[in-house]
C-alpha cells in the first residue's frame, strides 16, 4: 500500500502547538487505527523526521501521527511525557480529524519513543481508564541503569555512550518516577495491552523482554517478538546494522496481527 505523508501542526493542546508528520496509507479502511508515534534518538532528537517504522505501519492501513515532541518544553522528564500525554489526551477525545471514533488508538515508539509510549500508557491507566487500546514498544529504553546482558553488545553498534548520555539528561530534574524508568515500576496492572518487538542482536533486547514478562506477569495482555540478527533492526534507533534494514515485512505482520486481535476484545468497542 503507497503512504501518503504531510505535516501539521496540533494546535489545541495544552501545552501549546505541536508539530507532527502524518503517514497514512492511501487506500486506508474505515476506522482505521490511529497509532501515536515517538521517535527515537537517546532522549535529545527533535525536529519532524522521516520514519522508517512509520512508513512501515502505515503501509498496513494505520493511521501514524509522529509528534516533535521534545520541541514544545524540552528533552528533561517530565516535559516530553506531558507534552506526549497532551497530545493522546487530545486525540482520545478529538482524533484531530485523524481516523474517527470507531478507530482504535494506540501509542508507540522506538528506542527512546518507546520509553514515552510506556509512560503515557502508566498515565492513561492511572487518568484515562479505557482510552488507550494499546500500545507498541520498539526496542524500548527503560532502564536507566543499563545493567542488562545484552546492553553491553552496544559498543559495538556506537550506542552505549549515547544512550548513557541521553539518561542522564533526561533524568538531569532529579525524578526518577516510574513514568520515567517504566521498566522500575512496581505497578503495571491494568495497563493497555502490549506488543513488544526486539531482535536477537539488539542491545536493548534483555529490557524490553524483561518489561514485557513484567507486563504478562501483572496480568497485561502481551505479545512478544523477537526478530531474527541480520535484519538491520537496530537502524531503527540509529546503530549501525551493518547491512541494509530487512525488517519491515515482519514488523507489518506482527503489527497487523496485534491489532486484529485487541480489535476483536469487546472492552475496545468504540461507541458510535
Amino acid at each position: 500500500m503507497s503512504v501518503q505523508v504531510k505535516d501539521m501542526v496540533l494546535d489545541k493542546l495544552a501545552v501549546g502547538p505541536v508539530p507532527a508528520r502524518v503517514y497514512q496509507g492511501a487506500e486506508y479502511a474505515k476506522g482505521p487505527p490511529v497509532v501515536l508515534l515517538f521517535h527515537g534518538g537517546a532522549f535529545a532528537q527533535t525536529g519532524l523526521i522521516d520514519s522508517q517504522v512509520a512508513d512501515c505501519l502505515a503501509g498496513t492501513g494505520a493511521i501514524v501521527v509522529v509528534p516533535d515532541y521534545n520541541a514544545p518544553l524540552g528533552p528533561v522528564f517530565p516535559s516530553p511525557l506531558e507534552v506526549g500525554f497532551a497530545i493522546f489526551s487530545y486525540l482520545s477525545r478529538k482524533r484531530a480529524g485523524l481516523g474517527d471514533r470507531k478507530s482504535l488508538l494506540l501509542v508507540a515508539g522506538e528506542e527512546a519513543g518507546g520509553n514515552i509510549a510506556a509512560g503515557i500508557a502508566l498515565k492513561a491507566r492511572d487518568y484515562h481508564a479505557n482510552e488507550l487500546d494499546g500500545q507498541v514498544l520498539l526496542s524500548p529504553l527503560l532502564d536507566p541503569f543499563m545493567g542488562t546482558g545484552s546492553i553491553r553488545e552496544a559498543e559495538g553498534i556506537g550506542m552505549e555512550r549515547r544512550w548513557s548520555e541521553g539518561w542522564s539528561q533526561y533524568l538531569s530534574g532529579g525524578k526518577c518516577h516510574p513514568y520515567a524508568a517504566p521498566r522500575l515500576c512496581s505497578r503495571l496492572a491494568g495497563v493497555a495491552p502490549a506488543l513488544v518487538v526486539s531482535a536477537q542482536d539488539d542491545p536493548l533486547r534483555d529490557e524490553g523482554l524483561g518489561f514485557a514478562q513484567s507486563l504478562q506477569e501483572a496480568g497485561v495482555h502481551v505479545c512478544r517478538h523477537v526478530l531474527p540478527p541480520g535484519l538491520g533492526w537496530s537502524s531503527i534507533y540509529g546503530g549501525d546494522p551493518g547491512a541494509p534494514p530487512t525488517w519491515q515485512q515482519e514488523l507489518a505482520l506482527q503489527f497487523a496481527a496485534f491489532v486484529k486481535h485487541i480489535g476483536s476484545r469487546p472492552e475496545v468497542a468504540k461507541p458510535d
